[in-house]
């Protein structure tokens, strides 16, 4: 179903035809709406469930549409790694993202999407990524001294959203945005919120009407500040994709820059926000390896006053350990989806193309035959020797294979100099008995926003 040299996004795909699924054993459900009640419920215990019932690869039918389940890190490997070009990412991801941020680097499938990607990869080198870092830092500090400055009980995850949402503004648009940056970021929100939201026509009142204003909001802003930025310069990443090249030599197009850029600020900051929560609630519950990760920063002999280098980052080996463990309870991108362009087969199963498919980081994640006692909080599954005998899929919260998460390394480092300033003043805790509940999908968060308590150091 796919021509060399055509782009799988520019390409029409029909579900295939409803018997030719019967094979593959599952379970759909309600008419219409088959199993999307219980996924939304519970997605972990869900996928848990009928993987027990029917095995590492189902049928359920789920958000209108009869789909497969393929799970474990050989499916992982199968779909993400995807050797032989058989999975669109822009046809799984289209009819979540593809209305508020089309053309994102997720909706690019092969050729168009190595091409964007090479250029989006002059934005990561090392040069802007020392500049992001400097930005990073000086907001994470400001913003632990108001925390330190107001300690005792808070809402953690608003409180991080909040600054992750502040970080994104001003490494990626620059310090120097002006009054805008309040309406940019309450435009990114919007955006953020109709993207998973039931309602997927802009009604008026909706959470989508809202995020299209948002969407027409940003795509206005960007286009004016283009040209700006590409006569003055910058360090920032707007000012970097300004100034990015194709292979041929031709500058992005405005359009394109607008598209990566709602895309990857959308990215950066949701599931950091969540990815940046689950770490400190898991240290907040494990006061052992608070104290471990607080002697690792100490040993930095670092002034509360300097700032973070990469030198300290790389010397952080354990930090980074704790937050690939957070990830790995409650990766920030729970289930992936993918349609198939071609026939496969898989596992004895012959699936048609035009199958919408999708593998789950988080229940790979919680297979005990790869991870003893799964619900445990263990950053030593993730030393050199820990992590020699596992496949290398059993650990996706990054995604895999040519789709790997471009931005993964600037997420180590916000993740590390966060924790640096963090544990530098602050100590973390929760009440006796307190055991928050989290919405896992779409992506994790605590539903009541983690109460902590906050003790300067």
């Amino acid at each position: 179903m796919t021509m060399q040299g055509v782009a799988p996004s520019a390409l029409a795909f029909t579900p295939p035809k409803r018997n030719s699924l019967t094979h593959i054993p599952g379970d759909e459900g309600w008419p219409i709406i088959g199993k999307t009640l219980d996924v939304l419920a519970d997605p972990k215990g869900h996928i848990e469930q009928m993987a027990a019932k029917y095995g590492l690869v189902y049928r359920s039918h789920i958000f209108g549409e009869t789909s497969l389940s393929l799970l474990g890190p050989e499916a992982n490997e199968l779909v993400l790694f995807d050797q032989a070009k058989l999975f669109s990412s822009a046809h799984g991801w289209g009819r979540i993202l593809g209305l508020l941020f089309p053309r994102g680097l997720m909706l690019l499938d092969f050729e168009e999407h190595r091409l964007h990607r090479r250029a989006l990869s002059v934005a990561f080198k090392s040069g802007p990524m020392k500049s992001y870092l400097a930005t990073l830092d000086t907001g994470i500090a400001a913003r632990v001294q108001q925390w330190k400055g107001r300690p005792g009980p808070m809402l953690f995850y608003p409180a991080m959203k909040q600054l992750t949402l502040d970080l994104a503004a001003t490494s990626f648009l620059g310090a120097d945005i002006g009054p805008e940056v309040d309406e940019i970021t309450r435009a990114f929100v919007d955006m953020v919120a109709a993207s998973i939201s039931v309602i997927r026509s802009p009604l008026p009142g909706t959470k989508m009407a809202r995020g299209v204003r948002g969407r027409k909001r940003i795509v206005a802003y960007f286009s004016e500040q283009i040209p700006v930025r590409r006569a003055k310069g910058g360090e920032d990443l707007f000012s970097q994709l300004c100034r990015a090249t194709h292979e041929d030599g031709a500058l992005l197009s405005t359009q394109d820059i607008v598209d990566h850029m709602s895309f990857l600020m959308m990215a950066a900051h949701d599931t950091l926000t969540s990815s940046l929560t689950s770490f400190v609630g898991a240290l907040a519950t494990h006061p052992q390896w608070q104290t471990r990760l607080r002697e690792e920063i100490a040993a930095l002999n670092i002034a509360a006053n300097e700032p973070t280098t990469f030198d300290n980052l790389e010397a952080m080996p354990l930090t980074e350990m704790a937050f690939k463990e957070a990830m790995r309870l409650k990766p920030p991108v729970p289930s992936i989806p993918r349609r198939a362009i071609r026939d496969f087969n898989f596992k004895g199963y012959a699936v048609p193309a035009g199958t919408m498919v999708g593998v789950n980081p988080v229940f790979t994640h919680h297979m005990p035959e790869i991870w003893p006692d799964p619900d445990s909080f263990d950053p030593m599954r993730f030393t050199d020797e820990a992590q020699r005998g596992r496949h290398r899929f059993a650990w996706v919260p990054f995604g895999g294979g040519a789709h790997m998460c471009l931005g993964l390394h600037f997420a180590y480092m916000q993740a590390k100099c966060f924790m640096r300033h963090f544990l530098q003043n602050l100590s973390v805790s929760i009440e006796p008995g307190y055991k928050p509940e989290w919405q896992m999908w779409p992506i994790p968060k605590p539903r009541d926003g983690l109460r902590v308590t906050l003790v300067p150091v």
